[in-house]
């Protein structure tokens, strides 16, 4: 290990409250199931088949400091540099409860609408990586912290679909371990040892490849907007297991279920799901049977492939941490944490529609994303909601996906497409040069204002100027004016080539309506 980073102050580290023995115990109801709909039933050559989809979604707590020390939690850094000795498991180091974890928990179970048990333990997974010293892993079984709860999806736009959420329990993370340094040995990094993570446990409710990555979006957009969870998949801290079974359409039964590890994104989630299903079909089919098993997805074939046999709950042998007191919650700080949660996704998808008037669609991609919300109440406010949308949503995600630029990135700030607005309001300028004048803000950041001055591009508003073009324009076409009173479609030629003759700085309407006056249409 290169060093070790100090345990740092522990005020962030104080236990909740603990309780002694109890016979609480959590109560596991039946599954229901959905009924397929026809669309998504998969033809197989001799019959068709239902996909069964169940997500664990693996969120890393948004924290300074690790689940049970008060290492950094940081990502990045030189190799082992945010390590304590309790997350190298050096003998004699206790773990001590981080405190904020545990509320973020709280918050991102509400936000959920999940049920929040008051009473929750910790026990130890025991299994053996060479990237997770202790030999076991700190989580929870029988009493999360987190039971279960329900959101809503609407997979492209569809009629909302209910996916159940089974439960949400704290773990510690483990390390790294890395295998391209060396032809002849694998390093352990532990900086991420010990970070706090959450697993997201969805019912298996999801019937589709669509269904499942509109679910991970809509438990992403709330993580984020809640501020538990980043979101980035890029860094790992969002991820998920996918648990992918197929049954014949119709039948009640569950069929074997193979769990693909570790994906983190929506597209390899849905290329996963359909390469499973369509490997579990063909062996069926063929007449033989699912091995329960752990599987991994390879994105250069588009494949999954045989990682390691599936293991069961027993095959962990979990026990209660015998250096973790259970946790007891407090009506009252529940209540306090449910007081502070922010709008939601869904609620702030309804007041975009109810406020600013945008189509369902675009209320869902603004409301989805809370960096992308509110830079669109900032260019929204006082001015036509549904234009603010169209240039956010279209203008701006357009040149920014096709730069490769995240929000946070853009040349043009929120404030800086507000006044380009107000310029197009003001009749300033037009919409064709308040597209001239958006692609040189995204070239240059500088302010629609002194690039219209310095470009020289103010809109034409002398009436006198543009009937001169537009008389000039009759004389050169004196056999086209005949043709627009017999043929009312020709005008908008005379439009085109009225703007055309005026550099496109003319204002629309006064083209229009001097052009109407003078070819009596």
């Amino acid at each position: 290990m290169k060093k070790c980073a100090p345990e740092g102050a522990r005020a962030n580290l104080q236990p909740v409250a603990w309780f002694g023995q109890s016979s609480y115990l959590r109560t596991m109801t039946a599954l229901d199931i959905r009924s397929a709909r026809p669309d998504q039933l998969v033809a197989g050559q001799k019959t068709q088949w239902e996909i069964i989809v169940g997500l664990e979604v693996h969120a890393q707590v948004t924290s300074n400091a690790k689940l049970f020390s008060g290492a950094s939690a940081a990502y990045g850094g030189d190799p082992n540099a945010h390590v304590s000795l309790v997350d190298a498991a050096m003998p004699g180091m206790l773990p001590v409860i981080n405190r904020f974890c545990v509320e973020q928990a709280v918050r991102t179970g509400l936000g959920l609408n999940a049920h929040i048990n008051k009473k929750s333990r910790f026990d130890r997974k025991n299994y053996f990586y060479p990237d997770l010293p202790q030999g076991y892993q700190i989580s929870q079984y029988q009493h999360p912290i987190v039971g279960e709860g329900a959101i809503e999806i609407e997979p492209d736009g569809e009629a909302p679909i209910e996916i159940r959420i089974e439960r949400l329990h704290l773990e510690q993370d483990a390390g790294k371990s890395i295998h391209d340094l060396s032809p002849n040995e694998t390093y352990v990094d532990l900086n991420r040892a010990g970070v706090a993570l959450m697993e997201i446990v969805s019912r298996p409710d999801m019937r589709s490849s669509k269904e499942a990555a509109a679910y991970f979006n809509k438990v992403r957009s709330i993580v984020r907007a809640l501020g538990t969870c980043d979101g980035n998949m890029e860094e790992g801290s969002m991820r998920a297991d996918v648990n992918v079974s197929v049954r014949k359409a119709g039948t009640k039964e569950w069929g074997t279920r193979c769990e693909i590890k570790n994906v983190n994104s929506t597209r390899f989630m849905q290329q996963a799901i359909e390469y499973e299903a369509r490997r579990q079909i063909e062996i069926l089919e063929g007449g033989g049977s699912i091995d329960q098993e752990t599987r991994l997805f390879d994105p250069d074939k588009g494949e999954t492939r045989t990682m390691r046999s599936k293991e069961d709950a027993h095959d962990y042998r979990y026990f209660p941490d015998p250096d973790l007191l259970p946790l007891v919650l407090d009506d009252a700080w529940i209540a306090e944490i449910k007081a502070s949660l922010p709008e939601l996704p869904d609620a702030k998808k309804k007041r975009f529609v109810a406020d600013y008037g945008l189509t369902a669609y675009d209320a869902g991609v603004l409301s989805g994303d809370s960096e992308a919300a509110a830079y669109f109440e900032t260019v929204a406010k006082g001015r036509d909601g549904k234009q603010a949308a169209n240039w956010v949503t279209q203008e701006l995600f357009g040149a920014l996906n096709k730069s490769g630029l995240e929000l946070a990135q853009s040349p043009v700030k929120a404030d800086a497409l507000g006044a380009l607005l107000d310029l197009i309001k003001d009749g300033t300028i037009n919409g064709k040069i308040a597209k001239d004048v958006f692609a040189k803000m995204l070239e240059t950041g500088d302010a629609p204002g002194a690039i219209v001055d310095r470009e020289g591009l103010r809109q034409v508003t002398d009436t006198g100027a543009i009937e001169k073009a537009i008389d000039e324009l009759m004389a050169a076409n004196a056999d086209k004016v005949a043709d627009v009173q017999k043929n009312p479609k020709a005008f908008g030629w005379w439009v085109g080539q009225a703007m055309k003759a005026t550099g496109g700085k003319a204002n629309p309407a006064v083209v229009n309506e001097i052009l109407k006056r003078k070819l009596g249409v």
